[in-house]
């Protein structure tokens, strides 16, 4: 299975930007919009990072995992997986946004969408991965509040390296 964080890379949307659509919408995942995510991902990541067909699958199948996507008149724009792990935590498995769509808060509506869920099933602190040399990611993520906690050595491919970031949401 790919590395489990690699969304971090990809999507660093710009809240100061743009406006998207009001055709966008925020919905649950459904099993048709699976293919539609895994090409979104192929284009998001480069190869090696990029998460395949059987380890997308399992994502979706783990315990706690919930999916929502962006949709606009039936082209999905963006997706964002998290799972509740244990009873008051939570992990940011992806956040995939069509380059052309970011920096029009589609992330940040994704990842709202994901934190209340996970609020309202009692989790308090949230977790997720992001390359070192990502700095629009970095940038993203600290403006919705995410803190360094740590960096990991090696984490994508064997030889980029990570931060490992928290978010407290009570």
């Amino acid at each position: 299975m790919g590395q489990p964080d690699q969304e971090t890379l990809r999507s660093a949307p710009n809240d100061t930007e743009e406006r998207p659509s009001r055709r966008v919408r925020i919905r649950a995942f459904e099993p048709e919009d699976f293919e539609a995510a895994y090409r979104l991902d192929q284009t998001c990541y480069p190869p090696g990072i990029a998460y395949s067909r059987n380890a997308l699958r399992e994502f979706l199948r783990l315990p706690g995992a919930q999916l929502w996507v962006a949709d606009e008149e039936g082209e999905l724009l963006g997706f964002v997986i998290v799972r509740r792990v244990g009873r008051e935590r939570g992990h940011v498995i992806t956040l995939d946004v069509a380059q052309s769509r970011r920096r029009q808060r589609i992330g940040t509506r994704l990842l709202a969408t994901a934190e209340d869920w996970l609020r309202a099933h009692g989790v308090r602190r949230v977790r997720l991965e992001t390359a070192v040399d990502n700095a629009a990611a970095l940038a993203f993520w600290q403006k919705s509040g995410y803190e360094t906690t740590g960096q990991l050595r090696r984490y994508y491919l064997g030889r980029l390296d990570a931060y490992q970031m928290e978010k407290r949401l009570d």
